[in-house]
């Protein structure tokens, strides 16, 4: 393995009284070969052992894995999930095929992972000892794990684990990010950015807005957004935008929108072209919205920034 592809961590795993591995925890990621770091592993040992209250082993774990091939445990599905909120790693830029089959659904507390079935079991010790049940899923909230420097997030439970979120970016209360997506400068985020979406520097995702992901057998077409770049409060897309656009509210453009060019050429008809969203996938300086007579979506070219960022918020 070439040092580009590898990555290391020595952090924690918590595993149930049936052996089910519920996650794992690396405080740090490195790349290149692997290194004995006593001074890491002793920092963690007194943190192992035992928490009968969950009914959990808690074990020091040292992992170096491929991040070409795909994953092949529960601690190596945690080490990418961390790769890519420390920032060591792009989303879509390493391997997750089949990392939902090393993730078990876990009840997340206040107190850490509990596999269901124990927190069901479990439940009148966990209310006395003041644990509760946050939620049920195979991804946890990313600030349990990892606190991105340089971000605001104004509710964690929001923002997955795997989230890649760089300094300046602001997640407000409705935004939402998923694992292996998230924004590659400073951006305001204000609606859903879906599994595989990539943001760009200075970009604003509109209040309520939505980016199709591909998790849902929605395609195969990974979306990205530009640089400054406005997605309007309530929109949507399926197609990339580039740099310098701006979607109308509420307006939602997927790839088989017929999209009217309302700088192009006139047709024979005395019309405009008309194309579907897919043609203009990834092109700069575009603004699209609806025609508020004839309710056509239209496409128009346009020049200068698309939006510019308030930097009081993302300092």
């Amino acid at each position: 393995m070439s040092d580009a592809r590898t990555v290391w961590g020595i952090g924690l795993t918590t595993i149930a009284g049936d052996g089910t591995v519920l996650d794992a925890w690396y405080p740090e990621v490195h790349t290149g070969a692997v290194t004995t770091d006593e001074v890491a592993v002793a920092a963690l040992e007194p943190l192992a052992g035992s928490d009968e209250r969950r009914d959990v082993t808690i074990e020091v774990v040292q992992l170096q894995i491929d991040l070409y091939t795909a994953p092949a445990s529960t601690a190596d599905a945690y080490l990418r999930l961390h790769a890519l909120s420390h920032l060591v790693v792009r989303p879509n830029e390493l391997n997750l095929d089949g990392i939902f089959g090393h993730l078990p659904n876990v009840a997340w507390t206040n107190a850490g992972p509990v596999l269901p079935a124990d927190a069901a079991r479990l439940r009148p010790q966990l209310q006395r000892a003041g644990i509760q049940v946050q939620g049920l899923d195979k991804f946890p909230r990313l600030t349990d794990y990892v606190q991105p420097a340089g971000v605001r997030i104004a509710d964690a439970s929001r923002v997955r684990l795997g989230a890649y979120l760089s300094p300046g970016t602001t997640v407000m209360h409705e935004g939402f990010v998923n694992f292996n997506a998230g924004t590659l400068g400073a951006s305001m985020v204000e609606g859903r950015i879906s599994q595989g979406v990539v943001v760009g520097d200075g970009s604003d995702i509109g209040g309520g807005s939505s980016i199709m992901g591909t998790l849902s057998g929605g395609g195969t077409h990974r979306v990205s957004i530009g640089a400054r770049t406005l997605l309007g409060a309530n929109a949507g897309i399926g197609i990339s935008l580039g740099d310098d656009c701006v979607v109308e509210a509420g307006l939602y453009v997927t790839a088989g929108t017929k999209i009217v060019l309302v700088d192009g050429p006139v047709t024979a008809d005395g019309g405009r072209k008309t194309v579907k969203g897919a043609e203009l996938s990834g092109q700069d300086g575009l603004l699209f919205r609806r025609n508020s007579l004839s309710g056509a979506v239209e496409a128009v070219r346009r020049a200068g920034v698309g939006v510019t960022l308030n930097e009081a918020l993302h300092a």
